[in-house]
């Protein structure tokens, strides 16, 4: 116990336990957005319970955990025991005493990704999955600019543009979906099918769907090829507009430029070490958008 309790130390702070809350509500409601929940999702909720257990006399699990074993003591998790525990969350998350310790742009987020590992909880996603993933993004645009929303945004825009999701896209998206998911935390994704799936279906940096893009005041990068202009004239003309050029990826840097000649699929192709640089970046919370050049000279007109 000693061991456990040394290893899960580091959720113990008042905004780690924030944290755990918005993505077990994720979970929650990523494993019954279809309203079937199967063996595989059953298992990967009662994982997380047994990973908090060795601190349930902390508040709020000691309020949370004994009424999730009660749901889950049947064997079967049902729709209407998943409502009572997202009720019970949100009360929780909206306390006063527990409510400020992040803002509702990171609690979402946090929630996105408790949504994309209770999806591939079982190591699938259907097409109803994907378009259920769709129209939660598209009820939470203020999310737009915040990592990882436009990558997924994009990637489901791109994914769902001819209502056809094929077996290569499928396998896209969960490639992409498993880079939220820690193995160690969770029941049913294990570490060697995570990787060879990920050899198989990389995708280098996805930019946002159709941003606002301001260009007084904001410092611009570019990567690739232009379609419209050599680069040395994508910085004249948007110093003339305002903004600011600068050549590499730093976190001074509001917008990473992709260029669009040659580039049928744009939207999750990879672009070489800007792009990997703006992704690192904005994984660490600085605001860096990749807008496709098209909407870029959209944005000058």
């Amino acid at each position: 116990m000693i061991k456990e309790l040394e290893d899960y130390r580091r959720f113990t702070g008042p905004a780690e336990l924030h944290k755990a809350i918005n993505t077990l509500v994720g979970l929650l409601n990523g494993i019954a957005i279809d309203r079937n929940i199967n063996e595989a999702e059953f298992m990967e909720v009662q994982n997380w319970v047994d990973l908090y257990r060795p601190i349930m006399n902390r508040h709020p699990f000691s309020e949370i955990i004994p009424v999730i074993d009660q749901a889950l003591s049947d064997g079967v998790l049902s729709r209407d025991e998943i409502d009572d525990i997202l009720w019970l969350c949100r009360n929780l998350l909206e306390d006063d005493s527990f409510s400020f310790y992040y803002d509702v742009v990171t609690s979402s987020i946090q929630q996105l990704e408790g949504i994309i590992h209770g999806l591939v909880a079982d190591n699938a996603i259907t097409d109803f999955e994907i378009q259920q993933l769709q129209d939660w993004m598209d009820a939470h645009t203020f999310l737009a600019g915040t990592y990882p929303f436009d990558e997924v945004y994009s990637l489901l825009s791109s994914v769902l543009a001819d209502q056809v999701v094929t077996e290569d896209e499928r396998n896209t998206l969960k490639s992409f979906f498993y880079t939220f998911i820690d193995t160690k935390e969770s029941y049913n994704v294990n570490e060697p099918d995570v990787k060879a799936l990920q050899e198989q279906y990389t995708i280098g940096g996805i930019c946002a769907v159709s941003p606002a893009v301001t260009i007084a005041g904001k410092t611009f990068c570019f990567t690739g090829t232009s379609a419209r202009a050599k680069r040395k004239e994508i910085a004249a003309i948007i110093e003339e507009a305002g903004g600011i050029y600068q050549d590499t990826i730093t976190k001074a840097v509001d917008y990473l430029i992709v260029g669009a000649e040659g580039n049928p699929c744009w939207a999750f192709s990879c672009y070489g070490r800007k792009v990997e640089k703006a992704i690192q970046l904005r994984k660490a919370g600085h605001p860096i958008v990749l807008v496709n050049e098209h909407d870029f000279w959209a944005a000058l007109s």
